[in-house]
C-alpha cells in the first residue's frame, strides 16, 4: 500500500510542477490549438492555447512507476513486472500516436492532423503488439499478464476467444476506448477528471485483487491475475497525473492534453480492463465515455440514414459529441463539465458496486 501511495504522490507531484514548464515551453514553441470552425463559436477564443499537454499526464506517471519501483528495489520487494510494463507500452505507444497527430495539426495550422486511415494504423500497430505481447511473458506459476477467455469481474470460464480470438478483441476495446476519450475531450478538464476517476477506481480493484491472489490465497474468489500489485502502482500513478493536470487544464484551460493525452489515457484504461480480467466492466465504469460515443454514432448514423432517405441529412443533436449538443444549447461550459464528472462518477461507483458486490459474494 505505501508504494501505491509514493506512486500517486510523485505522480501528483511531478504534474502538478512541470506542466507550466510545458506550458511555457510550448507556447515559445507555438504549439498552440487550433478550432473546429464549425464547432461552437465559444472555443474561438481558445484558439492558440498551448496543446500536446499529454506528454506532462505521460511522463508523470512513468516517473510515479519508475521512483515507486526504485524504492521497491532499495528495500528488496522486486522490480517492475510484465503487466506493469505491458500497460505503459500501451499507454506511451498511443500517446505517440496522438503527439504526431498534435504535431500535424499545429505545423499545418488545421484543427484536422492525421488521416483517419494512418491513425487507425497507428492504433492497430500498438493495440496488435500490445494483444501478442500479453499472452506471453508467463511466470512461475504459468500465468499470462492477460487471459485468452472474456472477462466480467474476473474470467467468464465458459467463454473462451482462443489466441486470435483474444488480439482481435483487445484490439477492438483498446480502439474503442482510446477514441471515446478523445471524442471526450473537448471542454477544459472533462476527459481528465473523468479519467482520474476511472483509474482511481481500477486502483482499488487491483490492490483488492492482490490481496485476494489464487498464487497467496488459493480459497473461493480469489483471483488469477498475474501482476495486480503492479497495475495497482500503474493506476495510482496515472490517476495523480490526470488530477495534476487538472490543477492547469480547468476552466479556463491554460494547456490542452490533445489527442497525445486523451489517446494514451483511453489506451491506458483499455490496457488495465484487459490485464485485471474486467474488459466488460469497463463499460459501466466508462459509463460517460461510452455514452458520448455513442451520442456521435446516432448523430453520424441518423444523418446518413435520412440523407438516403429524402435526400436531405437531418441530426439527432445540435452537434454531436453529446456535450457540444448542450453548448449550443445554452448551458455554460463550467456547467457542462460539473455535471458530466457527476455522471462519470456515478458510473463509477456503479461499476465498482458490480466489483465489490461479487467480491464480497465469493468471500
Amino acid at each position: 500500500m505505501k508504494t501505491i501511495l509514493v506512486a500517486a504522490v510523485v505522480s501528483l507531484m511531478t504534474s502538478i510542477l512541470c506542466t507550466p514548464l510545458v506550458v511555457v515551453y510550448f507556447r515559445r514553441r507555438g504549439f498552440g490549438q487550433e478550432i473546429r470552425i464549425d464547432g461552437p463559436q465559444t472555443h474561438l477564443v481558445k484558439r492558440g492555447t498551448p496543446t500536446m499537454g499529454g506528454v506532462a499526464i505521460v511522463g508523470s506517471t512513468v516517473v510515479g512507476y519508475a521512483i515507486a519501483h526504485v524504492i521497491r528495489a532499495i528495500r528488496g520487494e522486486g522490480g517492475p513486472n510484465a503487466s506493469g510494463l505491458l500497460a505503459l507500452f500501451l499507454m506511451v505507444g498511443l500517446g505517440a500516436v496522438g503527439f504526431l497527430d498534435d504535431f500535424i495539426k499545429i505545423r499545418r495550422q488545421r484543427s484536422l492532423g492525421l488521416r483517419a486511415r494512418a491513425k487507425f494504423l497507428g492504433q492497430f500497430v500498438v493495440g496488435i503488439v500490445f494483444a501478442i505481447l500479453a499472452l506471453r511473458y508467463r511466470n512461475h506459476y504459468g500465468l499470462t499478464p492477460a487471459s485468452t477467455h472474456l472477462s466480467y469481474v474476473r474470467d467468464i470460464a465458459t467463454v473462451g476467444l482462443g489466441s486470435v480470438g483474444f488480439v482481435i478483441i483487445a484490439y477492438l476495446i483498446i480502439s474503442a476506448t482510446s477514441n471515446a476519450v478523445n471524442l471526450t475531450d473537448g471542454l477544459d478538464g472533462l476527459a481528465a477528471g473523468a479519467a482520474a476517476m476511472i483509474f482511481g477506481a481500477f486502483t482499488l480493484i487491483s490492490f483488492l485483487q492482490s490481496r485476494n491472489q489464487c498464487l497467496n490465497h488459493p480459497a473461493a474468489g480469489c483471483y488469477t491475475v498475474r501482476d495486480p500489485l503492479d497495475l495497482a502502482i500503474v493506476a495510482a500513478s496515472a490517476m495523480a497525473a490526470c488530477f495534476g493536470f487538472l490543477w492547469w487544464n480547468a476552466s479556463p484551460a491554460q494547456i490542452f492534453m490533445g489527442d497525445t493525452g486523451s489517446l494514451a489515457l483511453g489506451g491506458l484504461m483499455a490496457g488495465m480492463a484487459i490485464l485485471t480480467h474486467t474488459e466488460l466492466l469497463l463499460m459501466a465504469l466508462g459509463g460517460l465515455f461510452a455514452a458520448i460515443t455513442v451520442s456521435s454514432i446516432i448523430q453520424t448514423g441518423w444523418f446518413k440514414f435520412t440523407r438516403i432517405r429524402t435526400g436531405t441529412g437531418r441530426r439527432v443533436f445540435r452537434m454531436a459529441p453529446l456535450h457540444h449538443h448542450f453548448e449550443l444549447g445554452g448551458w455554460e461550459q463550467i456547467t457542462i463539465i460539473v455535471r458530466f464528472w457527476i455522471m462519470a462518477g456515478l458510473a463509477v461507483a456503479f461499476g465498482m458496486g458490480l466489483f465489490y458486490a461479487d467480491f464480497i459474494g465469493n468471500g
